[in-house]
């Protein structure tokens, strides 16, 4: 049961994702469905909504683009629909028509290339497809959202009417504007219109002089707007008609709603559909700004981010023209938590909220900016510290907060649980805390729980040392310049650089010196020691590097001499076989010169004949023609090499098997005591024992001590003087 808290979808800035693609999304309801996507509960429906995404990124590339499905809302018609006996207005009719076609295009288009689209088909497939909405609805209305003349035969009959009286109307309007205007009682302008009426522009001192009915004057009062009388009839006769034409149009829009409303369900599920799959194009035009993909979902308890870019971060650099550095993480049953430590600003902090961000976005059905080989499993709950929650409305201090937040942790806690936590440990004493803290982490740990923290608690750094399925990681940063590098480096507990960023940014040395003696040697001594290691770690890291690509730089000219060599040698035998055909025909042309001039000087033509019948019998005593028999003894030949070869490759495979069922003989380990000079299996570092506690040793090498399990470490014996 998947239960992530809005606390944590803050925490991660994962409404900050949503915003970005609903701004992706052609409809507002599409825009408010993408701000309302929360954490799949059911998987088979999570990889479902991941796979369609991922269907639809594919549409960016491939010749069968999807087609448009951008629509209209229909929520008011709906609500109206479903009061009885109410009728719609002609435009939401037409909404309804172009909402119908569009679903139906798309459902013909996914049905067509379920081979490209299998799970956006299956989506679309759960809905009826019936274009019984739109021949109703274009019976009745035109595409111009109009109400068509032949809707019914009552409402063609009456506009016909209409517009002979229209014809009247003008007619009788233009004889009185002639007779009026000839005697010169109209204004310049002539004619106007008011209340949607043809009047003449009488002057004023005239307007006795002509029958009909005033509807109005000017601003000044200097002309009068009158109807003239032989029009007002046929007006009245029009405006008859128009109301007939009204009520007859209310009774087709009554009757058309009558039939659209059983269809109203899944008028529903047309709106539905479309805004599901805007959706899903909202979230397909964001995996192609970040270069998100579909990861493998695996059983396994691994979490494997290879190369993983913070989205939120990618964006904004992109948009500045930055770099954003990717970082590969691991979390798996032999190594679920991770210790990451380092100077403030190295990036600890986006380290962490990016594993958390694209496992909360990949568990909402988002793809996420990560190489293709990466791989992870679900979690049923994502637990989230991150940043100052001093709570003011409750009264809590920071520190009050995190042990609140503790506590909830280690409620809800499991095998099936993620943690992620900044600044593990702060907001109180640092011994008091940070011993709390480690308990805290003992109690995760042993619950086999997933988990990032950032701290810069030395017994934290030292208890991830020990534990055997925790590691610690460190944020590297420049030995030179002390400038972070953006890269986590696992295996190894970074330095805080506390004086050597203090003095960077300026602080003065003797106000340094001071703080140094202020703290333990010891402690000074232990960071110092991290900082060089790191040092040493960074400047390894870059010979690494170099080796790595002057190993690839050789094998490449290798490669290169390699084939160069194979074309000369080719070149070479080809050269010679050339040679050798040319001097053969060399040697016959001579010949045939010495018989020519023989034949020349004597005309004997059957010593000439003899002669050269006698060079064709030695070239072809030279080629040999293979028997029945000795073709038939070339196959058998070939079939008995491949059944040797058969043989033999079956003894090497049983030898092999062989060695690696012979049981290993290890040599009887010695057994340690408190006074042995011992070192690491996997180190150079030589140190005594202290003390033998159960299965633990603490190793003292001479600058700090270490608890290291029995089986880690290996006797070193005495050099004898």
């Amino acid at each position: 049961m998947v239960s992530i808290t809005e606390k944590t979808l803050q925490d991660l800035q994962f409404p900050t994702v949503l915003e970005t693609i609903s701004d992706g999304c052609n409809t507002d309801i599409g825009k408010e469905k993408a701000l309302q996507i929360k954490p799949f509960r059911d998987k088979e429906e999570l990889m479902q909504s991941l796979m369609q995404t991922s269907e639809y990124v594919s549409s960016f590339q491939n010749n069968n683009a999807i087609p448009n499905h951008g629509f209209d809302a229909i929520t008011h018609e709906i609500k109206f629909l479903a009061i009885e006996d109410s009728f719609l207005e002609v435009g939401s009719f037409r909404k309804i028509a172009n909402l119908s076609a569009t679903t139906n295009v798309l459902l013909n288009f996914l049905k067509k290339f379920d081979d490209y689209y299998p799970n956006l088909n299956a989506r679309a497939s759960r809905v009826e497809l019936t274009k019984d909405i739109i021949t109703a609805i274009d019976a009745i209305v035109d595409k111009y959202g109009e109400i068509k003349d032949n809707a019914s035969p009552a409402l063609a009959g009456i506009r016909q009417n209409m517009n002979l009286v229209r014809g009247k109307v003008n007619q009788s309007f233009g004889v009185a504007l002639t007779q009026y205007n000839s005697l010169g009682y109209l204004d310049d302008i002539k004619e106007s219109f008011v209340q949607n009426r043809r009047v003449l522009a009488v002057l004023a001192m005239y307007r006795r002089k002509i029958k009909g009915s005033i509807l109005g004057s000017s601003k000044t009062g200097s002309i009068a707007y009158i109807e003239p009388e032989a029009t007002l009839k046929y007006s009245r006769e029009l405006a008859n008609l128009e109301y007939e034409e009204k009520e007859e149009i209310t009774r087709i829009l009554k009757n058309l709603s009558n039939v659209i409303r059983p269809y109203l369900p899944l008028l529903v599920e047309y709106q539905d559909f479309l805004s599901d799959i805007d959706v899903v194009a909202g979230k397909a035009k964001y995996a192609n700004r970040i270069n998100g993909i579909l990861p493998t979902i695996t059983e396994e308890r691994r979490l494997f981010f290879r190369e993983a870019y913070h989205p939120i971060l990618y964006l904004n650099n992109k948009q500045k023209k930055e770099v954003t550095h990717p970082q590969t993480i691991e979390l798996k049953q032999e190594n679920r938590i991770i210790v990451i430590s380092g100077p403030n600003a190295g990036g600890k902090t986006i380290s962490l909220k990016t594993v958390g961000l694209l496992q909360l976005m990949l568990q909402s059905g988002i793809l996420i900016p990560v190489h293709e080989r990466s791989e992870t499993f679900l979690f049923d709950r994502i637990l989230t510290d991150i940043g100052d929650n001093q709570s003011i409305e409750n009264h809590l201090s920071t520190y009050s907060y995190r042990l609140k937040n503790m506590n909830y942790f280690l409620k809800k806690c499991n095998r099936k649980t993620m943690f992620l936590i900044d600044e593990f440990g702060t907001g109180s004493d640092p011994e008091l805390g940070g011993a709390l803290a480690e308990i805290f982490l003992e109690e995760f740990y042993h619950r086999e729980a997933f988990g990032i923290i950032t701290t810069h608690y030395s017994n934290l750094k030292i208890l991830a040392n020990e534990l055997p399925y925790a590691t610690n990681a460190n944020m590297m940063f420049d030995e030179k310049s002390l400038e972070p590098m953006y890269k986590l480096a696992l295996g190894q507990a970074g330095s805080s650089f506390t004086f050597e960023v203090a003095q960077k940014n300026g602080i003065p040395f003797g106000l340094i010196n001071r703080a140094k003696k202020k703290i333990e040697v010891g402690k000074v001594r232990f960071d110092k020691t991290i900082a060089t290691l790191q040092k040493e770690r960074s400047k390894l890291e870059k010979t690494s590097l170099n080796l790595k690509e002057e190993e690839t730089r050789a094998r490449e000219e290798s490669k290169k001499m390699e084939n160069i060599n194979t074309k000369i040698q080719q070149k070479l035998e080809s050269y010679q076989e050339l040679y050798d055909s040319n001097q053969k025909i060399i040697y016959i042309g001579q010949k045939i010169d010495d018989i020519a001039e023989k034949y020349f000087n004597n005309k004997n033509k059957k010593e000439l004949i003899g002669e050269f019948l006698k060079i064709v019998e030695i070239e072809n005593s030279k080629r040999k023609k293979a028997t029945p028999k000795e073709v038939k003894a070339k196959v058998e030949k070939q079939k008995e090499i491949i059944a040797e070869v058969q043989v033999k490759v079956e003894e090497i495979r049983k030898e092999k098997k062989e060695k690696k069922l012979k049981p290993v003989v290890e040599k009887p380990k010695p057994i340690l005591k408190v006074g042995d000079r011992v070192r690491m299996l996997d180190g150079r570092s030589v140190g005594s024992i202290d003390s033998i506690e159960k299965n633990k040793a603490t190793v003292n090498y001479g600058i700090f001590t270490s608890k290291v399990s029995l089986d880690e470490l290996e006797l070193v014996e005495a050099v004898k003087k």
